[in-house]
């Protein structure tokens, strides 16, 4: 009796059993993709969570040090193809679009070859468990492929943040970037091996270019910026370390996975930009259009 009043499903049975009435038929079945959403949490813990990503970044150790500064100088070339291909696609030329779509622009390296075999591992499972999308090799191949870009982006918009953070805590300005960032630095050396050299002193040349700071050329500029970008470069290449479990944290993860399966479901073809790679790309444009606003000004 108790338990009838508590629960309103079991009441509301309990009464239509007395009084001789049929009830509605259920909700149809959930499970298909409660199996699908459990598996997906279950990889994302898996490849994502602080013990994943930490395997999956041994990967970089090797010659992903060298492929990653590379790949962070190709970015501008695929988000130009990228846009390109948007126009194209935009102005019905479908086939060009989808050529250009499919130009492989950024280096392999062996962290996205164990990441794309984890996810093929991904598909088997849902395969084995019938709730793998109805799609064809090539189309799962490339949403693979964009799924790895798409976290590459991430990973540079970790370092961006970064950068952001470093110009606020050592420079109290915002530095979106490596070339907003590149000038204070040189300025710092510069103004710090001035008062090094002082004909009178540290104390004295502290004071003198206190009142007078010393500037730096522009080949210290440009070393720094070089060295900023290498150093920024080998920081995406590990971005993952700090990025990938946040977004498991806040559910990231999963839901790009379920979005890629429903564009299989559905026989979507994957974006010609991601807003990942998206977003990653304005920052630059950020960093770029700061550095010349600070040096119009």
């Amino acid at each position: 009796m108790n338990n009838a009043r508590a629960n309103p499903i079991a009441k509301s049975l309990a009464r239509a059993g007395h009084e001789g009435q049929t009830m509605p038929p259920l909700p149809a079945d959930p499970r298909p993709m409660t199996l699908r959403e459990s598996e997906i949490r279950r990889f994302a813990r898996a490849r994502y969570g602080l013990r994943g990503t930490l395997r999956l970044h041994r990967a970089s150790l090797g010659t992903d040090l060298l492929r990653a500064p590379l790949n962070v100088m190709l970015s501008p070339v695929f988000l130009l193809l990228r846009l390109w291909a948007l126009i194209l696609r935009l102005l019905g030329a479908r086939r060009a679009a989808a050529w250009l779509s499919q130009r492989k622009i950024f280096l392999t390296t062996d962290l996205a070859r164990q990441l794309k075999s984890d996810l093929h591992g991904l598909f088997g499972a849902l395969a084995a468990k019938g709730v793998a999308p109805d799609a064809s090799a090539e189309r799962i191949e490339a949403a693979i492929e964009a799924h790895a870009e798409a976290r590459n982006a991430v990973a540079e918009l970790t370092t961006s943040a970064l950068v952001l953070l470093a110009g606020i805590a050592l420079f109290r300005r915002a530095t979106p970037g490596i070339v907003t960032l590149a000038e204070p630095l040189a300025h710092l050396r510069a103004q710090t091996q001035a008062i090094r050299d002082f004909a009178l002193g540290d104390w004295a040349g502290g004071v003198w270019y206190g009142w007078f700071p010393a500037q730096h050329s522009l080949s210290e500029l440009v070393l720094t910026g070089l060295a900023l970008a290498l150093l920024a470069a080998l920081v995406t290449a590990f971005a993952g370390l700090l990025a990938d479990p946040v977004q498991l944290w806040a559910g990231i993860h999963q839901r790009r996975l379920m979005r890629m399966m429903a564009r299989l479901d559905r026989n979507r073809p994957e974006p010609a930009l991601s807003g990942e790679h998206l977003l990653a790309r304005l920052g630059d444009i950020g960093d770029l259009a700061a550095s010349l606003w600070r040096g119009w000004r």
